[in-house]
């Protein structure tokens, strides 16, 4: 569950602060207050796209962190290990996302960097959101599968189910691309063979490829560089005034000032060990030119090789060490076409092994489905009476595929009469928000013992609906409440007297500038705001706010 959550410069939010405790909290305020910023804060931390405009005015950064409650740490960690992030200390999770302006956007894990991807991935298993339009995934019939198996408890043999569903179709590709007609495999086999020969022929190494690129870009300058050298050594030794004639004058008049000043001797010592230097100096600058000096067969040679290697970087791949992998990849691929009878009848006999297996797993799917659908079914009915839809009909239909698929060999449907008299239909044809909405929070209240995501967030899910339906759903937040940690934003006081916290979103104006502020009612002022919610400070209105709150 979240443990607090800090908001700075998003939208009217300056900078709030705010501490969470568990079950269900409501939160309201007026229309425009900055209810949807507090939704807005929790996309951000599980991966939405930040937009720049939700910065607030005249602010360069946006920040949200939360600090979420840990429950599994060994599992989480784990995950988080995974993900390639710091693991958990003291049981807490810590979130963080900024971005600013200019465009920039950082998140973090645990004081680790990390990128978009990963946040999301964490976030889909820390909360689930629904906003004013979510109850419409109901209609996909993937979501409704996930449902059913959600509530099967079906996690281990789906990982089962899939890990073969995809091992079978990796066989059938490579089954596949052996089984093409003759004349293309022999195309191929010409193609891959001329590679093969290309790039063993050239015997391929990287130490070798970049010495002889950087020999031959210096001996692409040879005339200049021998010039230069040439230069270099006649100045040191040729020329009439030539470095080393000058040292054997100096070491002559060296030896003089010697035998008048014997504490002379040193410094002689170090004339000595400078000649000695120049000397060296010298020859090894007379084996550079030596290298340099080649003959135009040397040359001739060096041009080819580099000529070859940039052939086969344009061919093959931009560094040798990627020429030599795919030197590999078109040996191994050769070998299999040349012994394809042989690779094909392995892959004939994997690939039936596999798909028996996958037959076998997707059947336990098949049973394990067919005998929760009646419990579900009747789970989510018994909360849509709840919910005011006493005498509706709720079922799921099975419906066999004729191939396998990535969840199974079976589509489901769920089916749903909100009224008596009507024929039941998909639910993806009902029509009203309001009853969408509500068979949503039946849903999730059916499958409240099974989600494993501990915080909750509805967004005006209760939109459309008033009245006892309304004491129905709060009363239906405050079951969730007792598996999890459930958020709702709503317009409704039944709704919101239910709840075991309240907080309420306002504005107000700080140095001329508009700033929404969250503020925890206590006993006295959770009791005006419903009334204020039920439509005024009237005395009857406060009346029924306390007897409301005196009911939950």
């Amino acid at each position: 569950m979240i443990s607090s959550l800090r908001i700075r410069n998003l939208a009217l939010v300056e900078d709030l602060a705010w501490t969470l405790g568990p079950g269900y909290t409501a939160i309201t305020g007026e229309t425009g207050a900055g209810k949807s910023i507090i939704l807005g804060a929790l996309k951000l931390l599980i991966g939405e796209r930040a937009d720049k405009g939700l910065i607030r005015s005249g602010s360069e950064t946006c920040t949200v962190e939360a600090i979420f409650s840990v429950s599994e740490l060994e599992k989480t960690n784990a995950q988080l290990e995974e993900l390639g992030v710091e693991p958990c200390e003291d049981d807490q999770l810590l979130l963080k996302r900024s971005f600013t302006i200019n465009g920039t956007n950082r998140q973090f894990i645990n004081g680790s960097p990390t990128t978009l991807a990963v946040l999301k991935t964490l976030g889909e298993n820390l909360v689930d959101l629904h906003g004013p339009h979510d109850h419409q995934s109901l209609f996909s019939a993937a979501r409704q599968l996930a449902i059913l198996d959600q509530f099967a408890a079906n996690e281990t043999a789906l990982e089962k189910y899939y890990a073969l569903y995809q091992q079978c179709a990796a066989l059938r590709l490579e089954f596949d691309a052996l089984s093409t007609s003759e004349a293309a495999l022999a195309q191929e086999i010409d193609l891959l063979q001329f590679q093969k020969n290309e790039i063993e022929s050239a015997a391929l190494d990287p130490v070798e490829a970049t010495e002889t690129e950087a020999r031959y870009a210096t001996i692409a300058n040879s005339r200049r560089l021998i010039g230069l050298g040439a230069a270099i050594r006649n100045a040191l030794t040729e020329n009439e005034d030539a470095a080393n004639a000058r040292h054997t004058d100096a070491s002559r008049l060296f030896r003089d000032l010697e035998r008048l000043d014997p504490t002379t001797s040193e410094l002689i010592g170090r004339h000595t060990a400078l000649v000695a230097e120049l000397d060296d100096i010298v020859a090894e600058l007379d084996v550079y030119l030596g290298k340099l000096d080649l003959d135009s067969d040397q040359i001739v040679a060096l041009e080819d090789r580099v000529n070859l290697l940039q052939t086969l970087r344009r061919k093959y791949g931009r560094t040798i060490e990627e020429i030599i992998v795919h030197g590999e990849t078109v040996a191994a691929r050769l070998t299999k076409i040349i012994g394809r009878d042989a690779e094909i009848q392995r892959l004939e006999t994997e690939l039936k092994k596999t798909e028996t297996q996958l037959l076998s797993a997707g059947a336990t799917l098949t049973k394990t489905r067919q005998k929760a659908i009646a419990p579900l079914a009747s789970a989510i009915t018994a909360q849509l009476r709840d919910l005011g839809f006493r005498q509706s009909q709720f079922e799921i239909t099975i419906s066999p595929c004729p191939a396998a698929r990535a969840n199974g060999y079976e589509t489901i449907e769920f089916q749903f009469a909100p009224n008596p008299g009507e024929p039941i239909q998909p639910l993806r044809s009902i029509a009203s928000s309001g009853e969408i909405s509500r068979v949503m929070l039946a849903v999730k209240t059916a499958l409240a013992a099974q989600d494993e995501v501990a915080l909750l967030v509805f967004d005006e899910v209760d939109a459309n609906i008033g009245g006892e339906i309304a004491h129905a759903v709060g009363e239906k937040m405050r079951s969730l409440g007792q598996h999890h940690q459930v958020l709702t934003i709503t317009h409704l006081p039944q709704v919101a007297a239910c709840a075991a916290e309240h907080f309420m979103v306002a504005k107000e104006i700080k140095n001329g500038r508009t700033i929404s502020i969250l503020t925890k009612l206590d006993s006295a002022s959770r009791n005006s705001e419903i009334a204020r919610m039920l439509g005024g400070q009237t005395d009857s209105a406060l009346a029924h706010a306390a007897t409301l709150l005196a009911a939950k």
